[in-house]
């Protein structure tokens, strides 16, 4: 048994320490909003925020977590704020998901992006976010993170 705060509140999990947190995330939890992509960390779709920064829950065991703090797709935005997220809100505007399986991962991984660098270049929006689209959104993608960008900044 293990405790671990996600989405602000502590939770136990009854899975094994070398449980990814994925796993524990959808299985144990509920939160099927992180998905599963490839299991190796190379897609994204994964993605959620541990102590603020992106990471891939596939590949961060339970027992990796410590005293960290998780955010998933489910609490990005808190329920009190009443509204989407900028990066969701940009995403909805942009027309950015086609099938949509990777988004939750994606968005994931814009906003913890723009809590580090407000204002990125296209280059950094692409050296960055390293996601795997398989609809190959890229063009919507690149342009939504500057539409959340300028909402971040005003």
């Amino acid at each position: 048994m293990a405790t671990i705060t996600v989405n602000g509140q502590q939770r136990d999990v009854s899975a094994d320490p070398d449980t990814p947190l994925l796993w524990a995330l959808r299985e144990e939890l509920g939160l099927t909003g992180t998905k599963f992509g490839c299991g190796v960390g190379a897609c994204g779709a994964c993605t959620v925020h541990l102590d603020g920064e992106a990471v891939r829950s596939c590949q961060v065991a339970l027992s990796d977590l410590g005293t960290g703090k998780v955010v998933t797709i489910e609490a990005l935005s808190p329920a009190q704020a009443k509204a989407l997220h900028p990066v969701q809100q940009a995403w909805i505007a942009a027309q950015v998901p086609q099938c949509g399986y990777c988004q939750p991962g994606m968005i994931m991984a814009v906003a913890a992006l723009l809590a580090r660098d407000p204002d990125p270049t296209e280059e950094t929006i692409r050296e960055q976010i390293t996601n795997i689209c398989r609809c190959g959104t890229y063009p919507r993608i690149v342009a939504a993170v500057r539409q959340a960008a300028a909402s971040v900044r005003t």
